[in-house]
């Protein structure tokens, strides 16, 4: 549904995309993240045929960006990091300006407007001011005008900055639900933790370079060569890091209060002599599990060149 060529661009002697290539797949929810001036805007702005490429091309419903610019624009849904509402326009009318500028028929406009208030959940405020809205609803109004023209692809850049814990998980919904409908979307985020729980996929960027690209679980078990393990005890903390730093399977150990975190490299049934070692001590546990990597880990190590 979305496919990126070689995308180069640069300013200058400033490099901001070097020969980025991706391939994202229909009803795909994709996250691109990568710090502050990594690449991740321009790159949105490339696909919305709003920055022409210093090389390169890309695909979006089967139409190209460099040469089918029409034909992208009516295929896509573009929501940007930061935008504008019109003082004075209520909000049945701010999506009915953007119903006019895709050429929706007057008859048609009204039943499209009250389904995507529906969606989004505004109904109740389609007569109020959009100057007058809460930040949460005016980002939701945003991602309804991006709908208006029925898009089957969507471009969201940090939909949901600023917005307090509620909002943030009202547009997480609503983006599980647009993908529900069929939507392919490509959004990025500051918030990683949320992006792993409703990506499909994701991407980290760094200086204009895709450092990893995949599924979230493939990309954690890229950064990760051992177990991570956590073991928390009632007592006796110290005589437990003292029985666990004596296997050599145990490598960087360390304790904070009862609570011991390892590495541990080696097979499972090694893992289970060490739980078993520590019972037959008297040592009392209160768990021995293992630590699922996290994205803000895989972001940091990858970002920071610690994984090729």
């Amino acid at each position: 549904m979305i496919k990126i060529v070689n995308f180069t661009k640069k300013y200058d002697h400033f490099l901001a995309v070097d020969r980025l290539n991706l391939d994202i797949e229909k009803t795909d929810i994709y996250g691109l993240i990568g710090p502050n001036g990594a690449g991740k805007t321009t790159t949105f702005k490339f696909l919305s045929t709003l920055l022409p490429a210093s090389s390169g091309d890309a695909t979006i419903n089967g139409f190209s960006v460099v040469r089918q610019i029409q034909d992208v624009r009516r295929s896509i849904g573009y929501m940007p990091d930061a935008f504008g509402v019109y003082d004075g326009m209520r909000v049945w009318e701010f999506l009915d300006f953007f119903g006019v500028a895709y050429g929706i028929p007057r008859h048609r406009r009204a039943k499209i407007i009250d389904d995507i208030l529906v969606l989004v959940d505004l109904t109740g405020k389609r007569d109020e001011l959009v100057n007058g809205l809460s930040r949460g609803m005016k980002q939701r109004l945003c991602l309804a005008k991006t709908l208006v023209h029925d898009p089957p692809v969507l471009i969201l850049d940090e939909p949901a900055s600023g917005l307090d814990p509620r909002a943030r998980v009202e547009m997480k919904e609503l983006l599980r639900e647009l993908r529900a409908m069929g939507k392919t979307i490509i959004v990025s985020s500051h918030i990683l933790s949320e992006l792993a729980e409703y990506c499909t996929k994701i991407g980290i960027i760094e200086r204009g370079k895709l450092r990893a690209n995949g599924e979230v679980r493939q990309i954690l078990a890229q950064i990760r060569e051992h177990t991570l393990i956590e073991i928390q005890v009632l007592d006796r903390a110290k005589d437990a890091e003292t029985i666990a730093s004596r296997c050599p399977m145990v490598k960087n150990l360390k304790g904070v209060g009862n609570v011991l975190r390892l590495e541990f490299k080696g097979p499972v049934e090694k893992m289970a002599e060490l739980h078993t070692e520590l019972v037959q001590a008297g040592i009392r546990l209160l768990w021995f599990r293992e630590v699922e990597p996290n994205l803000e880990e895989a972001f940091l190590k990858l970002t920071k060149g610690e994984v090729n």
